[in-house]
């Protein structure tokens, strides 16, 4: 290896160090509030509907904005965009500081969604800008790692910041982390000056709006992610509850528990994304490499299906780490498929479609907690979050049909794996 190939490598993998350190403030922000939420509920005498309507908030403006965020994302670049919207979302995060009712609550969530629906477009026109397609699963795998680091850290430093100060510091420390991201970002993030290698649509024609939603490429990404997002909105948004309400956990407990399937999914998003790359290295297809792991990490989501079978509070943190491990395989695959199949001008725009799509799943799913966890318990929802996934993995299968797409054309062809 030549010094420069040497140097670039080393490059590329600090960037997907420092995106990947903005995903774990990211997360880390979003997840605040399911730690502090047993705390809020007494503080405000909230119904878990009211507390599902909270979370709505939040779910339905990142829903909207993600499609605006890949677009100035894609018209602004990566360094200003990402460093713009990370201020956005940590002074979002803060106000919820300033919230006395759980209206109040909503109105400064969905401030946070919006801005935070950027990340995950962020992060993939990154991984498109800096990796060739051989390297984009790991890439991938190690910056999405950052999502479930997030939610690990958020229930002990929360949990330490409403004992020492009160509930509302939880939400300008974390907040103040995530300012001090973007400005890092900013001051360090250069675009790279040569595109990705081995990457043969570089040069392409990036693709307008419509072309991309009638693309069968982009629903074959869409419907998975549609399909699966729930069970990982449900572990992000419930868990905390989930154990105060079922297993009558205090706020010591649940900070001493609810980290630890957000620690599986870390390990799950990085073997995820070096399964694929193995599997590549064996003669699997670009593309029959992502819809293994997906279907691997689908299978996987039965064991959190059986949620309510659980003997004790250990079997449910077990089950919920297998599917945080699961969830993560699966995501990172079907998230890199949107820098495999379109032009890297695009993946802002796309994952940012995908990402609404998978959002508008896991509100419905909020939707449907809110209106049946207090008279039915939490047993069939976790029932079907194992059916949601299983689809998900069929609809892959079934709508991924390379050649017959007119943006996405065969890659196994063309891209070296």
């Amino acid at each position: 290896m030549s010094q420069r190939a040497f140097l670039g490598l080393h490059r590329r993998w600090w960037v997907v160090g420092l995106i990947a350190l903005g995903t774990v403030f990211n997360y880390l922000a979003r997840s605040t509030l399911a730690t502090v939420a047993p705390t809020l509920k007494q503080q405000f005498a909230m119904t878990t509907e009211q507390y599902s309507f909270i979370v709505m908030a939040f779910q339905a403006a990142y829903t909207v904005a993600q499609p605006i965020a890949g677009q100035c994302l894609d018209l602004l670049g990566t360094r200003l965009g990402m460093a713009l919207f990370a201020g956005a979302w940590a002074l979002a995060n803060m106000g919820h500081a300033l919230a006395s009712s759980w209206q109040g609550l909503a109105l400064a969530r969905a401030a946070l969604g919006g801005a935070e629906a950027s990340a995950m477009p962020g992060g993939l026109k990154v991984v498109a800008e800096w990796f060739p397609p051989r390297e984009r699963s790991i890439a991938t795998g190690w910056f999405n790692m950052g999502a479930s680091l997030g939610n690990m850290l958020a229930p002990p430093l929360v949990a330490f910041c409403i004992i020492a100060w009160g509930w509302r510091s939880s939400f300008v420390v974390t907040g103040g982390l995530s300012l001090a991201w973007a400005v890092g970002w900013y001051v360090l993030y250069r675009t790279p000056k040569t595109p990705a290698a081995d990457d043969p649509r570089q040069a392409a024609t990036a693709p307008g709006w419509g072309a991309i939603v009638t693309d069968r490429a982009f629903w074959a990404i869409a419907l998975p992610r549609f399909l699966a997002e729930p069970a990982w909105q449900t572990f992000n948004f419930f868990i905390p509850l989930y154990l105060a309400s079922v297993w009558h956990l205090d706020l010591a407990h649940i900070a001493l528990w609810a980290w630890s399937p957000f620690l599986a999914a870390d390990v799950g998003s990085v073997a995820g994304g070096y399964l694929a790359a193995r599997l590549m290295r064996s003669g699997v297809s670009l593309v029959a490499s992502r819809q293994i792991v997906v279907a691997l990490g689908c299978l996987l989501m039965l064991g959190p299906a059986c949620m309510g079978y659980a003997p004790d509070v250990t079997w449910a943190i077990a089950l919920f780490c297998v599917g945080g491990f699961a969830h993560q395989m699966l995501s990172g695959a079907l998230l890199t498929l949107a820098a495999d199949l379109f032009v890297p001008t695009a993946v802002g725009r796309v994952s940012g479609l995908a990402g609404a799509a998978a959002w508008i799943g896991g509100l419905l799913f909020t939707l449907l907690i809110g209106q049946s966890a207090d008279a039915f318990g939490y047993t069939p929802l976790f029932f079907a979050l194992g059916g949601l996934d299983l689809l998900a993995a069929s609809a892959l299968y079934v709508v991924l049909r390379p050649r017959r797409s007119r943006l996405a054309p065969e890659l196994d062809a063309t891209v070296k794996p």
